[in-house]
């Protein structure tokens, strides 16, 4: 570049910069300058408003569900489905039915397409699709571009209608699973939320779990017999969002699923008993940490109590640093690198517990602290403060769950699926801004009782401390 033409860039450049600064200087003295502009923290708005947009609600013949919301921002289709079954059907001294028939219906093949066909398929236009068990229902998830939904529903319809379990994927299915099992114990955390829940739920099918026997008497045709058993189009809510109409959806789902017969729904399994063998149980493992859950159960969100026991839960553990037993056992004690609570609430039930990752030498002293927080709450009554804290975080952080249409429609087919009030969903908020301070008393006198806890450690014995309650524990062994 000639020598002249480059200079003259140059303080052409300098120049420009100057100029900037010169006038941000100017803007930045002039805001100074006016001193009637608030500070951030003093400005105030319009409180945001809340709006749930609704689904379009569809039942064909054949009785499936379809909640249909359009959003056309992207040429992008997602499904998801809720099945009434659940790892808590599977059969007794076959547990672990359940995952390997969802697992090998979306590996297995179809009747129309082998198991590297159906991948190579899903692979060409660019969809994903898979099936989850959990303990009370299972789950379906799909996604596709617009373009090829007519190819992706008609995948998807094969791996839910007919699948055929080759033997070979259902081997490999049963290899893994005995895998995770054996990769469990090196696992605390995992270990100890596992073997808590079995406890909980002694003599309830939810506290049955998968094992290496019981995966070695499962064969194929249970899993054949499982699927004819649950997934029928009577017992599925199908959630259908995205680049697609409700004329369309209907249209679809009537070419590929329409005719799918139904059959006869099986009976809702009773919810838990309310009774647990409360008690300290000890997993003896010789690792340098301790982890403790404690917990009971509770009420369900079909309780009038349900929000006020939210609050009261987001308070004492679940709502992080601020949280009493974060504050408390981590922060000033020093006793846990992670702790908190938890609760899990289903309609017509719940599981309230709190928990604590703590060094062996001091796992009795942690336990001894949870119990007297949540002891004390009775007595230290929730402050206006905090009551405010928890609500605000709470009811923010439940419009989160309905940033996308995907997530609204979801939501929507996990009200019906769990049989709530049509306005739950609407009403959330409200009623947890409605919770006050007698409130929260109210729940902590009736629900919280230490006398009717489980209570289960898994660490080192021989380096627990020497108080009493060290002595006083349930040895056991996990389940293989």
């Amino acid at each position: 570049m000639n020598k002249k033409i480059l200079k003259t860039y140059l303080i052409f450049i300098v120049s420009l910069f100057l100029t900037f600064l010169m006038f941000t200087g100017m803007a930045i003295s002039a805001a100074a300058a006016d001193s009637s502009l608030p500070p951030p923290d003093k400005i105030h708005y319009e409180p945001l408003r809340f709006e749930l947009p609704q689904t379009q609600r569809v039942v064909l013949k054949n009785g499936i569900v379809l909640h249909i919301l359009e959003n056309h921002e992207l040429p992008l289709v997602n499904i998801n489905a809720l099945i009434k079954t659940g790892t808590m059907y599977d059969p007794a001294g076959k547990e672990g039915t359940a995952e390997l028939t969802a697992y090998v219906m979306r590996t297995g093949g179809t009747s129309k397409l082998n198991s590297t066909e159906v991948d190579s398929q899903f692979d060409i236009i660019a969809a994903s699709a898979s099936i989850a068990m959990y303990m009370e229902s299972a789950r379906i998830s799909f996604s596709v571009l617009n373009s090829h939904l007519n190819r992706g529903l008609d995948l998807l319809s094969q791996i839910m209608i007919n699948p055929i379990f080759e033997q070979g994927k259902f081997e490999l299915a049963r290899q893994l699973k005995n895998e995770e099992i054996r990769r469990i114990k090196d696992d605390p955390q995992k270990l100890a939320l596992q073997e808590f829940s079995r406890l909980i739920y002694q003599n309830d099918p939810r506290g049955r779990f998968p094992s290496y026997k019981s995966l070695k008497n499962i064969k194929r045709d249970d899993l054949v017999e499982f699927h004819h058993r649950f997934f029928l189009p009577n017992n599925i809510i199908f959630a259908v969002s995205g680049d697609i109409t409700k004329e369309q959806a209907i249209i679809l789902f009537n070419r590929y699923f329409g005719n799918w017969p139904n059959g006869n729904i099986p009976a809702d399994i009773p919810v838990p008993s309310p009774k647990s063998k409360a008690g300290i149980y000890l997993i003896d493992k010789e690792i340098p940490q301790s982890t403790i859950i404690s917990g009971e159960f509770t009420i369900g969100k079909n309780n009038p109590d349900f929000y006020a026991f939210t609050v009261l839960d987001f308070i004492l553990g679940s709502g992080g640093f601020p949280s009493r037993i974060v504050s408390v056992v981590r922060n000033n004690e020093g006793l846990a690198y992670s702790a908190g609570s938890f609760y899990r609430a289903q309609p017509g039930y719940g599981v309230f517990g709190s928990y604590a990752l703590t060094k062996t030498s001091s796992t009795m002293k942690t336990l001894s602290l949870l119990d007297s927080i949540l002891e004390k709450i009775k007595s230290n009554p929730t402050t206006d403060r905090e009551l405010d804290w928890a609500k605000k975080s709470i009811n923010n952080g439940f419009i989160f769950s309905f940033a996308t249409a995907e997530q609204i429609a979801w939501q929507q087919i996990n009200l019906e699926y769990e049989k709530l009030p049509p306005d739950f969903l609407i009403s959330y908020r409200d009623k947890i801004e409605k919770v006050g301070i007698e409130d929260l008393n109210n729940a902590a006198s009736k629900y919280l009782d230490k006398t009717k806890n489980v209570v289960l450690i898994l660490g080192d014995r021989k380096n627990l401390d020497k108080s009493p309650a060290a002595s006083g524990y349930i040895p056991i062994i996990p389940e293989e």
